[in-house]
Parts: structure tokens; C-alpha cells; sequence
């Protein structure tokens, strides 16, 4: 059975959790309590030397990485992600997008705000800063989805899972969503497929 290591309180963990959910595929998932450095023993290494969470644990005792492709790895032959050439591009676009745009900002923000005692000299300017280009990546989404109902490939893929795990929590990070009505109606319409599954709240 699949393993999955996660935290509650991280939404790159969660994108994983709701694929899984909409595919009905059974795994175990393993709380790892990140704050008290259980991602840093040397069992934790020895299976994902970068430290880090999510990382999935296949059948065979590989361990994969990085959420993005947990994400591409388990959508693979699946209605999630597409095989079309350019379809598949726009996906990995928009899975671009997230890590470098979105999640650098908008999840960024959020710890900043949640955890104080472990963001010593990123409030302020650093604070500030995210949120204004945390914003330029909301609205960036607000525009393309004014025009499109999902991200990618015209219908509901990973792309919009790993979008909507923390543009879903993004008032935790001081961002007012009302700003953005396409984004708040995509978020709904995420929220209604079939399998959908709510975060575990941390």
C-alpha cells in the first residue's frame, strides 16, 4: 500500500490527499510532526534525504518527492492529467506557476503569519513584499480564470489541485480573496468534484 508522509498543517501534503481521494486509491498516511524535527531523524533521511514533506512511499520502498510530481506521478493514465503534448505542457505550466509564483508568496505569507516564533526577520518589508507578489499571483489567476473554468486542458486536472491547496487557506496569509471573484468561484467549483475531500485543519 502507498505511504504517504505528511503534516496537517501543509497543503503541499494535502494536494496529494485530495488526488488520492478523487481516485479512490487506498494508502496509509503518516502524520510527521515537522515543528519537532521529525522530517530531520536519520530513519526520516535515509528515506528522503532532502528532509522534506510530502513524499510518498511506493510499494516497492522507493520514496518520491516534491508534490508536484507526487502529484504527476499518481495522475499518470488517469483523467487528471491529460495525454495530449500541449495539454500535459499547460499543466506542467500552471505546476510551475504554483512553486515558483504562488507558493513562494501566497503559502510563504501564511507560515510567516502562523508560526512568528520560527519567521525571525521575515515580518515587515520581507511580510509585505510577499503578499504584494502573493496578490500578483492571485490576480494573475483571476484573469485566467475569468476566461476558464480549470487551469488547464479545459476541465479539472492537477494543475487546479495543486492551485487550490493553499489559495484555499490564503486568508491565513493576509490575502482578502474577495478581490478575486474567479478565483473564489473556481474554488467552489473545485469543492463540487466528485471525490472531493476537505483538509485536515492544522
Amino acid at each position: 500500500m502507498l505511504r504517504l508522509y505528511d503534516n496537517k498543517e501543509s497543503r503541499n501534503g494535502y494536494k496529494a490527499v485530495l488526488l488520492l481521494s478523487h481516485l479512490g486509491t487506498p494508502y496509509e498516511r503518516v502524520e510527521m510532526d515537522i515543528f519537532k524535527g521529525a522530517s530531520r531523524t536519520p530513519a526520516y533521511l535515509a528515506k528522503n534525504p532532502a528532509g522534506k514533506i510530502p513524499a510518498l512511499e511506493l510499494d516497492d520502498g522507493t520514496v518520491l518527492g516534491e508534490s508536484g510530481a507526487i502529484l504527476w506521478y499518481l495522475a499518470e493514465g488517469s483523467p487528471y492529467l491529460p495525454d495530449e503534448k500541449l495539454a500535459r505542457a499547460q499543466v506542467l505550466r500552471w505546476i510551475c506557476f504554483e512553486q515558483n509564483a504562488h507558493e513562494t508568496s501566497v503559502a510563504e505569507s501564511r507560515f510567516i503569519l502562523m508560526h512568528p516564533e520560527l519567521s525571525a526577520g521575515r515580518t515587515g518589508d520581507i511580510l509585505a513584499e510577499k503578499q504584494k507578489r502573493g496578490n500578483a499571483a492571485l490576480k494573475s489567476m483571476d484573469d485566467h480564470l475569468k476566461k476558464n473554468d480549470f487551469f488547464a486542458a479545459g476541465r479539472y486536472t492537477i494543475a487546479d489541485m495543486a492551485l487550490y491547496g493553499y489559495t484555499s487557506v490564503a486568508d491565513q496569509g493576509g490575502f482578502e480573496l474577495s478581490a478575486y471573484p474567479a478565483v473564489q468561484a473556481w474554488l467552489k467549483r473545485v469543492e463540487a468534484q466528485p471525490g472531493y475531500v476537505a483538509a485536515t485543519q492544522g
